[in-house]
């Protein structure tokens, strides 16, 4: 099984055992930088990744991972049209805010779709290219996502009308409605000043999605986060905790949420669930940067803060270092409260900084919770869960035992699981092992979080 994750960074490529899950091998290739990419770029990286990891001749089944959002407009005859607007991309902003008033509000909006409309979301490009490039609009005929794309290049079609995707990366355009199954076309229109592009056909968590030249199957890949969720095992009550550039908290669930604030988005996972998720600006760089000002490398800091008491005596560290969007606080900045000539020291600053972000992630899952989602049990994954201290602190701050599994490729892991369901005709995904998982548990501190709760609403008054 091979499976692919074109993330907004670079590309991996995985090729698993059917049976048990375990990589043969495996390659990284890396993508351009910037918010807008030619997505002949990633085609071109795929290939070299796939070339990289010993080709595909003994493989049966793959399936693409890939970065969310991105909106890739092809033309009648399948050409792209111009560089694919990625997530991160922010120009649209604007557009988002007239989408938001057009249709009555953000609980209008909510309840329809499941998301509310920000800048990363593929309606409010849509929106931007309609009003700033009329005539790229104009020769829009079908508009996809960067896996959807990649899906159709790798069966080698050049008709739109093959186009196939997921629930996951659909319920993440502002189109499409996880909780009915379907795409909103008034939306999809709203979005577009009027104009109606085909869309890809979305396909079901273990359906194929056609055959490469070379007769491998294809599945129909995911988005990135549900695609992560599938590769580490995540069920029914599983919430998994992400600390990377960003921090994102998700949770497999039944129920499709319909947050008003738009702070909780209604994804769906990637086997027929719902994957409600939030995302905030500032994830494990806060560490970094906290770690930088103290002139310490990472070991030492994880030492400072561990030698430290719970609460940091008192010092709150609020993460909104670059704004924030969970809560939506765009011009906030990070603030360090409750300093005092007894507590202003290091172990106290580096303390404050994981027990901070640890309770911006806590704001998150009690957004999920509220959203009627039971959480039972939390997987802290990304570069940030490597830290000894956020490993340690976790479990105090979100006052349950944190699962630590081993650092691995989950995305690419997921889409290859994905391949492998594809392949087997199941009803249910192959159950592979995703190797070991540390437990930590630590006795819970309430305190802690109350503080944190009481300087958070001081840092935009």
């Amino acid at each position: 099984m091979a499976g692919i994750d074109s993330s907004t960074q670079s590309c991996k490529v995985v090729i698993c055992d059917a049976e048990t899950g375990s990589i043969v091998r495996s390659a990284s290739s890396p993508h351009p930088g910037g918010t807008e990419v030619d997505p002949e770029l990633w085609w071109r990286a795929l290939q070299r990744t796939l070339a990289m990891a010993g080709g595909v001749d003994a493989v049966s089944a793959m399936a693409v991972g890939g970065q969310q959002h991105g909106m890739v407009c092809l033309d009648s005859t399948g050409t792209v049209i111009r560089d694919a607007l990625l997530w991160n991309d922010t120009r649209s902003g604007t557009a988002a805010e007239q989408l938001v008033g057009e249709l009555g509000g953000p609980a209008r909006w909510a309840a329809r779709v499941g998301v509310v409309p920000v800048a990363s979301i593929t309606a409010t490009k849509l929106r931007w290219l309609a009003d700033h490039e009329p005539h790229h609009a104009d020769a829009t005929a079908a508009v996809c996502l960067p896996h959807d794309w990649l899906t159709w290049r790798l069966g080698g079609r050049s008709d739109i009308a093959d186009l196939r995707t997921d629930r996951s990366d659909a319920s993440g355009t502002g189109y499409y409605s996880a909780d009915t199954d379907s795409y909103q076309t008034d939306l999809l229109e709203l979005a577009f000043r009027g104009r109606r592009p085909m869309v890809p056909q979305v396909l079901g968590p273990h359906d194929p999605a056609g055959e490469t030249l070379q007769g491998i199957l294809l599945g129909p890949g995911a988005g990135d986060n549900a695609a992560a969720a599938l590769g580490l095992g995540a069920g029914a009550g599983d919430c998994v905790v992400s600390l990377g550039t960003s921090g994102v908290v998700s949770a497999v669930g039944s129920a499709a949420p319909h947050d008003p604030e738009g702070i909780v988005a209604g994804f769906a996972d990637a086997t027929g669930r719902h994957l409600p998720l939030v995302c905030t600006l500032n994830g494990a760089p806060v560490l970094a940067a906290v770690a930088t000002m103290l002139g310490v490398d990472f070991e030492e800091f994880d030492r400072l803060a561990l030698s430290a008491p719970a609460g940091a005596e008192g010092l709150v560290l609020v993460p909104y270092f670059d704004g924030e969007r969970s809560p939506n606080l765009p011009e906030a900045a990070g603030a360090l409260h409750g300093m005092t000539t007894r507590n202003l020291s290091s172990a106290n600053i580096a303390r404050a900084a994981v027990e901070g972000l640890l309770s911006s992630m806590a704001y998150c899952i009690d957004t999920i919770t509220a959203q009627g989602i039971d959480v039972e049990r939390i997987i802290l994954v990304g570069g940030g869960a490597r830290s000894e201290a956020v490993r340690r602190i976790a479990p105090a701050i979100f006052g349950t035992a944190v699962q630590v599994p081993t650092p691995a490729e989950y995305v690419a892991l997921g889409a290859a699981r994905q391949a492998a369901w594809v392949l087997s005709g199941a009803e249910l995904p192959p159950a592979w092992s995703v190797g070991e998982s540390a437990r930590y548990e630590a006795e819970a501190a309430p305190g802690v979080l109350a503080r944190y709760r009481t300087a958070h609403p001081l840092t935009f008054r």
